[in-house]
């Protein structure tokens, strides 16, 4: 009996992913991502004198982020993605757009992680991946704030959206223990990475805690974490707390809602017609006739029985 409450919980956790990662899919997220990185990190791997300025690597990177994530889109919506998984991404996507601007990033109370997080929590890794890129983007249009940092704010929430989709398989009070520890780190997390899209060209070259070509990794590395915990900590450290608050006070509410919107959408991939087969040839079979006996007459069997 347990196993097999075990078999259909399993079954139910995996149908209700709303967009299935193919192997395909999964390739292109993680050449996305290992770009991501590049751009994000490219401060401390890059040698001095590479670009003309500080300023060109963010933009070089945005551009091509933003082409990056054009390419997964396509690759993930390659059939792995029906009509309801839009509806619900479009939804989600316009709630957190529309949440963004009522708190403004005020110190570092921001509500657009806590849906994310929940979301790609039952929704599954892809369909949080496309959320988080989503969101930003309609919240940058809904609020004017479209620039060479909104790929960097996209790529962050895409990853934060896509880990919440890998957590363990976890029900009741851990479940959410374990989601509101993540907001925590997700928070500190995006904050620790946007820093990293606008440091080299923020300060002063003459500051301590300021980006300087040609440094070591080492010393890099240890001026960028004084400049993070100097300028952003408590910034992030608002962003963690909310993130915690909402989940613990409005997570089991909206894990349950989004549970019970995914079975009743039970999301399928888009189906695709493939060209039939073409039939077996069939050789034709002859006509043969068919031979019948002759029917007796009558009359030759009276002579023969008068003779």
């Amino acid at each position: 009996m347990t196993s097999l409450q075990g078999t259909v919980t399993e079954h139910r956790n995996r149908t209700l992913a709303a967009i299935r990662v193919r192997p395909r899919s999964a390739a292109a997220i993680a050449m996305a991502s290992a770009l991501g990185l590049v751009a994000f990190l490219w401060p401390f791997v890059v040698a001095p004198g590479t670009f003309s300025s500080t300023e060109t690597p963010p933009l070089i990177f945005g551009v091509l982020i933003v082409l990056v994530l054009a390419v997964v889109f396509a690759e993930i919506a390659d059939g792995g993605i029906d009509a309801k998984a839009i509806a619900m991404l479009g939804v989600l996507s316009a709630i957190n757009a529309a949440l963004r601007p009522l708190d403004a990033g005020t110190a570092g109370i921001e509500t657009v992680f806590f849906i994310l997080v929940l979301a790609g929590r039952v929704f599954g890794a892809g369909f949080g991946f496309a959320l988080g890129c989503t969101s930003l983007f309609a919240s940058a249009l809904l609020t004017g704030g479209v620039g060479p940092w909104m790929p960097y704010q996209m790529f962050g929430c895409a990853w934060i959206g896509m880990l919440a989709g890998l957590l363990p398989p976890l029900r009741g009070k851990a479940e959410i223990v374990m989601l509101a520890a993540y907001g925590a780190a997700g928070g500190y997390l995006f904050g620790f990475l946007l820093n990293l899209s606008f440091w080299p060209f923020s300060l002063d070259p003459s500051s301590s805690i300021a980006y300087q070509p040609g440094l070591s990794f080492v010393e890099q590395w240890h001026r960028y974490l004084l400049f993070d915990a100097t300028t952003s900590l408590g910034w992030d450290t608002g962003r963690a707390i909310t993130n915690v608050a909402a989940i613990l006070l409005a997570g089991p509410a909206v894990l349950a809602a989004f549970r019970r919107a995914a079975r009743r959408a039970n999301f399928r991939p888009a189906v695709t017609f493939s060209p039939a087969q073409p039939a077996a040839r069939e050789w034709p079979v002859p006509d043969v006739p068919v031979q019948q006996d002759p029917v007796p007459d009558p009359a030759n069997r009276r002579k023969r029985a008068s003779a």
